[in-house]
């Protein structure tokens, strides 16, 4: 079980993600534009670099839903591989069986 100031943590940022994602997107946008000028560019990139850096979507962390482990994350089940594999072994995710060759 990860730290509960960790999960707290890693959920405001993905809100912060969410609030700044439009307007990350619009600066972005005259950044890459070749028809935008140098000056307009250059406000886009002060305008970015002002943004808190917690806006960016890189800083989250993929967590496992159930108990938050940050490592061995499965983005097809959102869980961790030790989560997954106890699930799968219950029979608790339909469609998942053990392998075997």
């Amino acid at each position: 079980m990860a730290k509960k100031s960790l999960i707290v943590k890693n959920d405001r940022r993905r809100a912060q993600v969410a609030r700044y994602a439009e307007r990350r997107a619009a600066l972005k946008e005259i950044i890459r534009a070749p028809s935008s000028t140098p000056e307009q560019r250059a406000d886009a990139q002060r305008a970015l670099a002002g943004q808190p850096r917690d806006a960016s979507a890189v800083r989250v962390r993929n967590r496992d839903g159930v108990d938050g482990r940050p490592r061995g994350y499965l983005r097809k089940f959102g869980l961790s591989r030790v989560r997954m594999r106890g699930l799968a072994h219950d029979g608790h995710l339909p469609g998942v069986r053990k392998a075997s060759w």
